[in-house]
């Protein structure tokens, strides 16, 4: 039932238009991407400090249209920095989807992209375009997607990281847990509780609450298996573990933030920039006995954050051929000090000056010839 249910409301989004998907996912972004204020400070200061030192240089004459596809969790983020580009290249044309990193990995290898309608969300385009320029992938590719790539292209893609994030566990804001542990989190989400030692955890006093909230239940919430989300959770904090039949799965990271702001008793983990004042991210230990700790541009450049993680950018290049004028453009842009800063303003992580130079090299390369890619 819970299967038939889920495809039936899948059935129904699919027949909204792209651009709705876009502008919802752009209000949850604004309205509900609240943080503390000292933490996105924090943000931009890295993004705008000698680490990214680089000023973007617009080229003269760029023009054309770039469709995005992929991440639910990059949509808003693509939409800002397809924006913030714009206004440095006003002939420059995007579409954003985000239908999830694994639904779209088979339209990038294909070159098909589902979207038919104008990018009204960001203010720019008319007719969509038939093939993905760019792979947003929230996880990198693996082997054996890359082994697809290249049975049907003859060559691999080129990805470059574009931003750090971190998948938070999050619990309605009534509830008082301080903290978690990997353990718990598999004992709480997994099927096969690699991690684990013992059952599976059900209710909130298995995980130190007490009083009236000590024999209440626990109300499991995640992404459908469309998601890239899902799969670094799985891969990450369930060491690749089977999740639980209990977990209610949601087609996107605004729904599933909706719906756990709607239990008391609900756990689940999405993309931090999905946090709203009507959840709370719970913080976060390695094991049992280490200090528990909330994602922050500190913590995740560092590694210390458990469920730290880099957003991808993938593309299509033929090696005898040179890279799409506006995709490097584009790419250019995301690495400069200005593309940063929007990845901030976004509630993301910016890159460290390690990657951006790495990225620039490996772009440099590849605006004339094709390098090894990043995986």
């Amino acid at each position: 039932m819970v299967e038939q249910k889920e495809e039936k409301e899948m059935s129904q989004l699919r027949k909204v238009p792209c651009f709705v998907f876009m502008v919802l996912a752009l209000t949850s972004w604004e309205l509900g991407g609240e943080r503390v204020l000292a933490e996105q400070a924090n943000a931009l200061a890295q993004a705008s400090s000698e680490t990214i030192s680089e000023q973007y240089q617009p080229a003269p004459g760029i023009g054309g249209r770039v469709t995005i596809a992929g991440s639910d969790t990059m949509q808003p983020l693509m939409a800002k920095l397809a924006a913030s580009f714009m206004a440095f290249q006003p002939k420059a044309k995007f579409g954003v989807e985000g239908l999830g990193s694994s639904e779209s990995i088979r339209e990038f290898m294909l070159g098909l992209s589902l979207q038919r309608r104008g990018d009204k969300a960001i203010g720019r385009g008319t007719e969509g375009t038939s093939s993905a320029s760019l792979l947003a992938s929230s996880r990198p590719l693996t082997d054996q997607e890359v082994k697809g790539f290249v049975s049907h292209h003859g060559y691999e893609p080129i990805g470059i990281p574009v931003a750090m994030d971190a998948v938070a566990i999050y619990v309605h804001n009534d509830n008082p847990i301080g903290r978690l542990n990997l353990e718990q989190v598999d004992g709480l989400f997994s099927a096969t509780l690699k991690r684990a030692k013992g059952e599976h955890l059900t209710t909130w006093g298995q995980v130190g609450l007490k009083d009236q909230w000590g024999q209440q239940p626990i109300h499991l919430y995640g992404r459908n298996k469309k998601s890239g989300t899902r799969e670094f959770f799985r891969h990450v904090a369930l060491v690749d573990g089977e999740l639980h039949d209990d977990v209610q799965e949601q087609p996107g990271s605004a729904s599933e933030i909706l719906a756990i702001s709607q239990d008391p008793l609900a756990v689940g983990y999405a993309g931090v920039g999905f946090h709203s004042s009507m959840v709370r991210i719970v913080p976060l230990a390695s094991g049992p006995t280490d200090p528990a700790i909330l994602p922050s541009a500190e913590s995740v450049s560092n590694g210390q954050y458990p469920l730290a993680r880099p957003l991808y950018l993938y593309v299509n290049k033929n090696p005898d051929g040179k890279l799409d004028p506006v995709v490097g453009e584009f790419l250019k842009f995301v690495n400069s000090r200005q593309g940063q800063e929007t990845v901030a303003r976004a509630n993301f992580y910016p890159l460290t000056a390690a990657q951006i130079s790495k990225n620039l090299e490996l772009l440099g390369h590849n605006l004339l010839t094709a390098q090894a890619p990043v995986r």
